[in-house]
């Protein structure tokens, strides 16, 4: 039996080096294993021209699993069976040119058409196929929210894309709305660093789970009065596109010919099933994943699942033989045995050392020879190998502290936690007082379980946790990576932090030091005002709880325009924004876009950001940014509240939308055409006076809409059997309007869409939403 041995301490510290340097490389071997070795079904066509086509995917009946993962080939051209208006064929499909298909990660990429608008003398030339840009994906596809965004290009151009994120597949019937917004500053010209940062080029996020859209475009040159825009190129663009494949030129904005690129690349995500893991397998003659060293992993984008070969596997999960060995000593760059010897196994392998040597961890520290071995000096005892080991593992952890401490720190950093010092500089407890260790927010979420997920989008997911004081909060992980957004959270936080009204959320804290930023508020427990309202069936929210809602709304953003040091325009102002507790007793949320307004001014001039339906048109057109934007909002969901009809996406029968519908009935005494029913039944004259202050609000010149001050005022006398005086006056003040029709645009019959004036229904007359709204 060999004796204990005592290493100098040149040799310890250069076994030491060694097992770090392997380690590391055993780190880096594993990361970049690459499993994309693809077996198919005997008989079946593997590629198509320059494309591998693994199975489930196939060429020809019986070669695919399901209909939705037919490959076509054509003259050597691989296409995805899609469906839409662009290249329709008499089945109702329509084929996607297939560029690859990822087997590991679920992917495919396929290329998707540019929608584009000229204008040409006067006259507005587009497309060819119908105007329009649409694509609804078959059921176990989804568009790629973390490799893909929509893009626009042009000046005085608005671009929107309206979709499904609920697997609807009606493209007249889709819910979820976009905006990209793109203009040329004579002043600074386009962005010389070749970015869509709003000059020029413009993109937005697209959210989880989209799986049907269709695109518009709209020019509002002739809306736009402000000196700083020009109409730099007669055309438009907007697409969604692969992030990594498309860069911006400044050529494309200033007259390019960018109908050259016709198609652009465009990620899909998909699966082989519409269910989680433990449902599928418990149907195992329709389970996907038939090789016997297989796995099953829930999908990250909408439901279902895929497959992929276990650890030391390679090959493709989908077929009973798929999943082949890896021969992981036939890698000799990056030999897992550190250059000792290695024998591979089924799934697996084993590191031994040569005769005549030894280690006594084969896998990670070198083998020496008798005479390495020699080095040690004498025969020592077991205590001396017990204090080398020691020693290691103190070292080990040492330097694994400082890598985290270090780390904590770039995050910091990288999450703009100095930002966040400069917003609270008079008050240095709040950041103090704020900051949560994410140890303590992983505990609170157990370790952010899926299962506590309250809800997500594409700008991050929320959490449900319990901290140790047993306190239920609502934890925000945002999915921010761009420092643009960045600085948005961070403004979310020092706006929260030194607020304290009831009808506000509370945040009670955040945490920088991940690698994206965590916030964390109180728990609201009961949705929003939005879920509560539009409800199916006749009967939703009392006009009890509606009025008094719409006074708390008021009397929140009063608050934060009169009442802080620092006056605050929340900026996105919506039903959606509003959250309502157990009392349903509202609460203003989402600050994300909110912007601080000096004392000294009266409004600032930003990019345009908000929800179309309830974006103020002044300040759309001029992005002159004043407390009356929030005034302007508020007044829409008056309306909202008054027709439980949906700002976003709500037509009259002439086109028009929610606001100049209700403004042109009130001044013609028509209004009990749109109200709600149940507000007819239940309301008294509140509700007439609350239609005058709901219009009242909505003036299309800022300076003759009310302040929320005054609002909250008229609204809080309304709640009261016995209204002061001056409340009275008030009303009776908005009451004048009562018979005036507002000057909105409007669509003349047979006007092209292109050149349309509305401001509330543009493209095809559907809901927007412009970028930057979270």
């Amino acid at each position: 039996m060999a004796s204990p041995i005592y290493l100098g301490k040149r040799s310890f510290l250069l076994v030491v080096g060694a097992t770090l340097i392997l380690q590391l490389s055993i780190t880096i071997h594993g990361a970049g294993a690459d499993n994309s070795l693809a077996i198919d079904k005997t008989n079946c066509p593997d590629k198509c021209g320059n494309v591998s086509i693994p199975y489930p995917f196939g060429i020809g009946q019986g070669c695919y699993l399901h209909e939705d993962f037919e490959v076509q080939c054509k003259n050597n051209q691989a296409s995805l069976r899609t469906r839409g208006s662009t290249d329709q064929k008499d089945d109702g499909y329509s084929n996607s040119n297939l560029l690859d298909i990822n087997l590991l990660d679920g992917e495919a990429r396929i290329q998707n058409r540019v929608y584009w608008s000229c204008k040409n003398n006067g006259s507005i030339e587009r497309n060819p196929y119908d105007g329009q840009v649409e694509l609804l994906l078959p059921s176990f596809f989804k568009v790629s929210y973390t490799k893909n965004k929509f893009t626009a290009i042009g000046c005085a151009t608005i671009a929107n894309i309206v979709g499904s994120t609920d697997g609807t597949t009606d493209l007249n019937n889709l819910h979820y709305t976009g905006v990209c917004a793109s203009f040329c500053d004579s002043q600074h010209g386009i962005s010389k660093s070749a970015v869509c940062d709003g000059l020029g080029c413009c993109q937005t996020s697209i959210p989880e789970n989209l799986s049907a859209f269709h695109i518009g475009l709209f020019y509002t040159d002739r809306l736009i009065r402000s000196p700083y825009v020009q109409p730099f190129s007669p055309c438009s663009y907007a697409f969604v596109v692969e992030v990594s494949s498309f860069k911006f030129n400044t050529d494309y904005a200033l007259g390019s010919n960018f109908q050259n690129q016709d198609r652009l690349p465009l990620v899909l995500d998909w699966n082989v099933g519409n269910e989680i893991c433990e449902q599928a397998k418990k149907n195992l003659s329709s389970y996907a994943c038939k090789a016997t060293n297989s796995e099953c992993i829930n999908a990250t984008n909408g439901p279902g699942y895929r497959c992929n070969c276990s650890s030391g596997y390679e090959g493709n999960p989908y077929l009973s033989e798929g999943c082949q060995d890896i021969d992981e000593c036939d890698f000799p760059l990056s030999n897992p045995c550190n250059g000792n010897k290695c024998t591979n196994r089924i799934g697996s392998y084993i590191c031994s050392c040569p005769a005549g040597t030894r280690s006594t961890d084969p896998e990670n520290i070198p083998c020496t020879t008798a005479i390495g071995l020699s080095i040690g000096i004498g025969v020592g005892s077991a205590a001396g190998f017990i204090l080398l080991v020691l020693i290691a593992i103190y070292m080990t952890r040492k330097m694994k502290h400082r890598r985290a401490t270090n780390l904590k720190r770039r995050f910091f950093q990288q999450n703009r936690g100095q930002l966040l010092e400069q917003l609270v500089s008079q008050r240095a407890d709040i950041a103090e007082r704020m900051i949560i260790k994410v140890s303590e927010l992983a505990k609170a979420t157990n370790n952010f379980d899926k299962a506590r997920e309250l809800g997500g989008g594409g700008h991050g997911t929320v959490y449900k946790g319990i901290m140790l004081d047993l306190q239920v909060v609502a934890i925000k992980k945002s999915k921010i990576t761009v420092r643009k957004e960045i600085d948005e959270f961070i403004n979310e936080v020092a706006i929260l932090s030194q607020i304290n009204h009831r009808n506000v959320v509370k945040l009670f804290g955040c945490c920088l030091e991940t690698e994206v930023p965590l916030l964390v508020y109180e728990f609201i427990s009961n949705g929003t005002l939005y879920h509560h309202l539009h409800v199916e069936g006749p009967r939703s929210l009392a006009w009890s709880n509606r009025l008094r809602i719409a006074a708390e709304i008021a009397s929140a953003l009063s608050y934060l325009h009169s009442w802080v040091s620092i006056p605050i325009i929340h900026r996105d102002i919506k039903s959606t924004n509003i959250l309502l507790d157990d009392t349903m007793t509202s609460k203003v949320s989402d600050f994300g876009a909110s912007r601080y307004v000096p004392l000294d001014k009266s409004g600032l001039t930003t990019m345009v950001q908000g929800t179309m339906g309830y974006l103020d048109p002044m300040y759309f057109y001029t992005c002159r940014l004043t407390d009356k934007s929030d005034v302007y909002s508020f007044g829409v969901i008056l309306m909202e509240l008054l027709t439980k009809k949906k700002p976003f996406s709500y037509l009259s029968s002439k086109g028009d939308g929610i606001v100049a519908h209700f403004v042109n009935l009130h001044g013609t005494g028509n209004l009990v055409e749109i109200l709600d029913p149940q507000v007819m039944d239940e309301g008294g004259k509140e509700v007439h006076e609350v239609a005058v202050l709901a219009v009242a609000c909505v003036m299309l010149r800022p300076e003759d809409r009310p302040t929320m001050r005054q609002a909250d005022i008229t609204l809080e006398g309304l709640l009261s059997s016995n209204r002061h005086a001056e409340n009275n006056t008030l009303a009776d003040g908005f009451e004048e309007i009562g018979n005036m029709v507002m000057d909105f645009p409007s669509i003349d019959e047979g006007q092209s869409t292109g050149e349309s004036t509305q401001y509330y229904s543009l493209e095809q007359d559907r809901p927007l939403m412009l970028s930057g709204s979270r």
